[in-house]
Order: structure tokens, then C-alpha cells, then sequence
């Protein structure tokens, strides 16, 4: 089963529609045509299950180092759920990842905040 073709994502900026850029054994990448922003999808199957959903996003900036030069940067964020083949039940698992996510979003983000800001 596949994630349906484009992905909407809002990366601060309003919400994008990414189209399929392609699709691997166990991946789906969806992207700009220009691949400033990339929202991507992947499993692994080892000992071990993980799973990643990960959103890229570069641009080009002004140079702090130099007047005339500028520089591409980026910024990614992911979620990897790490699981074992057997012992918890996909409703756990979801229940679990619910959990750390409602932490981190309660209180119009407040712990995320506090994380992306350095706290621990």
C-alpha cells in the first residue's frame, strides 16, 4: 500500500501539494520540482522494525561571512518509531507515539518549544 499521490504538507509557509517523486522497495519520496522541500517515507525490516517519516527543507541565504556570497541551508525533522518484530500490537505502538507526540503539542506546543529552545 502506497501514500496517495501528492502529499500536503505546511512547512510554515501554507500548504504545499508535494507530488510522487518516486517509489522504492519500502519508500515514497514526495517533493518540490525543485527539491527545496522533500517529505519522505521509509521502513526497514531487520531484527527490528523502523520507520521513518522525514521532511526536508532548504533555501538560500544571505552569507553572515560574506556581503555578496549567499549559502543553501537546511533544516530537517523526522519521526523514527523503532519496534520489535513481535510483542506490541500496532494499537500500542500507535498509543505509544500518540503519547510522545500529545507531549510535545499540548499547550499550543509548549514542550516543543521548550525542546527546539534546548531544554531537557
Amino acid at each position: 500500500m502506497a501514500f496517495s499521490d501528492p502529499q500536503s504538507v505546511n512547512p510554515g509557509t501554507g500548504a504545499e501539494n508535494l507530488p510522487r517523486l518516486g517509489t522504492g522497495l519500502d519508500e515514497g519520496n514526495f517533493a518540490r520540482a525543485d527539491k527545496t522541500l522533500v517529505l519522505s517515507f521509509q521502513h526497514q525490516y531487520k531484527t527490528r522494525t523502523r520507520r521513518q517519516a522525514r521532511l526536508d527543507q532548504s533555501k538560500i541565504v544571505a552569507n553572515p561571512l560574506s556581503s555578496t556570497a549567499s549559502q543553501r541551508v537546511g533544516v530537517s525533522a523526522y519521526l523514527v518509531v523503532d519496534a520489535p518484530q513481535s510483542g506490541f500490537t500496532q494499537a500500542e505502538i500507535l498509543t505509544h507515539v500518540t503519547g510522545l507526540l500529545n507531549n510535545l503539542t499540548a499547550s499550543s506546543n509548549a514542550n516543543l518549544i521548550k525542546f527546539l529552545g534546548g531544554e531537557s
